[in-house]
């Protein structure tokens, strides 16, 4: 099958997003990006420094690659109203319940109003949900999404991405060719493609990855480093404080404000840290009484 040479916009230019353009460019797609660094002399990619020149190009995909936290402040600076063509809009936040909401608030929540400004007529939209949103925005009707989440990075990914895990959901895809060609990126790479909902995606990595980098970071406070006779158990725990001190405490902190799972898991890991502490002083008071 001939692969649709896409055009790609990405909000957001950071290193994750850095790694992935790497792939596209190297596929032939044509890649533009806006952040808010000055990333121009990156190689490949198209870098764009104002937001309504960057929304002014007809983009086939828009890929939302802002940090969990930001992403909701980005999206309501997105000046939608310069878009030339209806466009596909994808993100691949590691939480996915979250973006989910904040675009489809964008593409389907929608209360259109008119008014007159300036001897002139235009269509604007009404994010009612956003209480506080001071400004206007204008999405075209016919914009689709598809929640995704690459679950492997720059030091996973280095090797290339086959049998690495990507999970999508079709939220409102009308336009399935181009969505197709989208989600053929990464299965032309050989990922392994599951499609779940945005719901079934937090819960899962809230046993798994939240977990993880709670144990990661719990070991980081702990100080432990490798000792000359080490268990193969307690060089795997070093490995895991070494891979999640890689992260940054805003995706950690993502993790947890924007996952109701994750909430849910961190009552879990302290109840059970108190459930074996008590195991232990209550073994501890059966040796004293021995003696």
């Amino acid at each position: 099958m001939t692969r649709r040479k896409l055009s790609i916009g990405i909000i957001g230019f950071g290193p994750f997003s850095q790694f992935l353009a790497k792939t596209m460019v190297k596929q032939g797609h044509l890649i533009r990006a806006t952040s808010r660094s000055d990333y121009s002399a990156h190689l490949g990619a198209h870098f764009f420094r104002d937001m309504e020149e960057f929304m002014g190009l007809e983009h086939d995909v828009i890929l939302i690659c802002t940090s969990i936290l930001s992403v909701s402040e980005v999206v309501k600076s997105i000046p939608f109203h310069c878009l030339k063509k209806p466009t596909l809009f994808a993100d691949v936040l590691s939480v996915k319940e979250h973006p989910r909401q904040i675009l489809l608030q964008m593409v389907s929540f929608l209360k259109f109003e008119w008014c007159r400004m300036n001897k002139s007529s235009f269509k604007y939209l009404i994010l009612e949900e956003w209480v506080g949103l001071a400004d206007w925005l204008e999405v075209p009707e016919d914009s689709d999404l598809v929640c995704t989440h690459p679950m492997f990075g720059p030091e996973s990914g280095k090797e290339g991405w086959k049998d690495l895990n990507f999970m999508y959901e079709r939220v409102r895809v009308r336009d399935e060719d181009l969505c197709s060609s989208f989600l053929r990126v990464f299965e032309s790479e050989g990922c392994k493609m599951i499609e779940m909902t945005c719901e079934e995606h937090d819960r899962l990595p809230a046993e798994s990855q939240f977990v993880t980098h709670t144990i990661g970071r719990i070991l980081s406070e702990m100080h432990i480093k490798n000792t000359p006779i080490d268990t193969k158990g307690f060089e795997m725990l070093v490995q895991v404080k070494e891979s999640t001190a890689n992260d940054s405490l805003d995706l950690y902190s993502g993790l947890f404000i924007h996952n109701r799972f994750a909430k849910k898991q961190m009552e879990n890991l302290e109840g059970a840290l108190q459930r074996v502490k008590g195991s232990l002083e209550a073994r501890l008071k059966e040796e004293d009484g021995r003696k």
